[in-house]
């Protein structure tokens, strides 16, 4: 072996502790090495393929042992696809790190003092729970190691799935995926054999040419099924696809496209066309029924969506007196799930069609102390606000991966309610705004509930208590 490739090369290396974005650690020499696809215990020869002044990055080249939280993943993508990083990982001990990583963020990021860790809740279904999945087109699809070189694969090189991991230009081609119940795959394989037979040209994610661009397929818990195709122009072929498509599945509720010209695929600013059925689905959640349009926020596992409702909504320790703030409402699903245990709840969001969407709900469902307001969180809280709606007794708060603007923190500290409750899909983030919170409230209880097994990330609920 050359000296040169000693530098990069790393033999029989103990893997560690599951480390931030659900890798895993190894130390060699001093130097931090991440590392994807291992998990703790497995012993393995690494290649380093990116380096910084602290640490590296690394993959595994062979295994020699093989940890005991292992276990054998069940989709043919797994390791190219960037979507379930967790499957070789048994179910419980992904439990057990998702808890650890909560802890960790709190204590080392936060330096917070918790007074009680309460049991992550596990999921109830770890394949098949994710209510909504979206499908990319490429004309130049990832090709795999075996693909390469094949004179098969240069017949074809159209792609319908997911983006490859660090390469937007780059689509996967599933064939099928563990994410989303039946009849999701049936659905994508359906388009892309349909779109192949008649020469509907698959978008060119560099160049940005080609007519089918994406695919959304949601469904619900009452089994309504909504898809969406994104398209740069529509054409007869695309009013032949959907049409197809009515025909071949005539279980789905809402077909719906996009004409998209814009660079990316963000449709919010765009038109939404209704080709068949109606233009949303319904989901149910306890005896509250919430109408899901295509631009809609829903949480994407249902199930556990209704878990960590119920986790938010004891932890609020409402007992029908309360005014209740909820900020960064989206459609109102918290809002109009803690409204029958409150006596007023008022909901604040940026988007203005979410909050069409959230006085939607609260209407259908006869839930008549609910109050809606369009905005920046930050904007919106002045002191005539205040006096119109009350000051609250209770906030929750529920804010994107990025956290709190720190002046909705010092906002949420001159309003200084009995009650916070943190509800967050970041525990880094969440972290560090519960330290800027520390100074007039203290950590109560807190309690993970995992929402997308086979990855790392976590829902975690905090109570804060204000100080007297």
């Amino acid at each position: 072996m050359s000296k040169k490739d000693k530098q990069f090369r790393f033999e029989k290396v103990t893997i560690g502790e599951m480390a931030a974005e659900g890798k895993c650690v190894a130390r060699v020499n001093e130097k931090v090495i991440f590392t994807e696809f291992l998990a703790p215990g497995d012993v393995a020869d690494l290649r380093i393929y990116k380096t910084k002044k602290r640490f590296a990055f690394a993959k595994a080249e062979h295994i020699y042992e093989f940890s005991s939280s292992r276990t054998t993943p069940v989709c043919e993508h797994f390791g190219t696809c960037g979507g379930c990083k967790w499957q070789h990982i048994t179910y419980e001990n992904q439990a057990l790190y998702k808890e650890k990583q909560v802890k960790d963020n709190l204590e080392r990021i936060g330096k917070l003092n918790i007074e009680e860790y309460l049991p992550i809740i596990q999921a109830k279904s770890i394949y098949n729970y994710r209510n909504k999945l979206e499908f990319s087109f490429s004309d130049k699809r990832w090709l795999t190691n075996e693909e390469i070189g094949s004179e098969d694969t240069l017949n074809d090189m159209n792609g319908l799935g997911f983006h490859v991991p660090e390469r937007f230009d780059k689509v996967l081609d599933i064939k099928k995926c563990h994410l989303q119940q039946d009849p999701s795959n049936a659905i994508r394989l359906e388009v892309r054999k349909f779109a192949v037979e008649h020469q509907i040209p698959f978008y060119n994610l560099r160049e940005h040419f080609g007519i089918l661009r994406n695919l959304i397929i949601r469904n619900s818990s009452l089994g309504e099924l909504m898809v969406i195709l994104q398209v740069r122009d529509f054409t007869d072929k695309v009013e032949s696809l959907l049409e197809h498509l009515k025909l071949k599945f005539p279980e789905i509720t809402s077909l719906q496209y996009v004409v998209n010209q814009k660079s990316n695929d963000t449709f919010n600013d765009l038109d939404i066309h209704l080709f068949h059925g109606k233009p949303y689905i319904t989901e149910q959640m306890e005896n509250l029924n919430f109408r899901v349009s295509p631009k809609s926020f829903y949480q994407t596992n249902s199930i556990q969506a209704y878990e960590l409702y119920k986790v938010t909504r004891d932890f609020a320790g409402l007992t029908g007196n309360e005014n209740v703030y909820d900020l960064y409402t989206g459609t109102g699903t918290i809002a109009n799930f803690v409204a029958g245990k409150a006596k007023k709840v008022t909901g604040i969001e940026y988007v203005p069609m979410a909050i069409e969407d959230a006085k939607i709900n609260s209407s259908i469902n006869n839930i008549y102390n609910t109050s809606f307001y369009a905005g920046d969180v930050k904007d919106i809280l002045t002191t005539s606000f205040l006096e119109k709606e009350g000051a609250p007794d209770v906030i929750i708060t529920d804010p994107p991966r990025a956290g709190m603007h720190e002046h909705v923190i010092q906002k949420m500290l001159e309003l200084a309610p009995q009650r916070i409750v943190y509800v967050s899909c970041n525990p880094a983030t969440q972290a560090r705004d519960l330290a800027l919170l520390n100074e007039k409230y203290a950590v109560k209880k807190v309690r993970p509930v995992d929402m997308f097994p086979q990855t790392h990330h976590v829902e975690n609920v905090a109570l804060l208590e204000k100080i007297n």
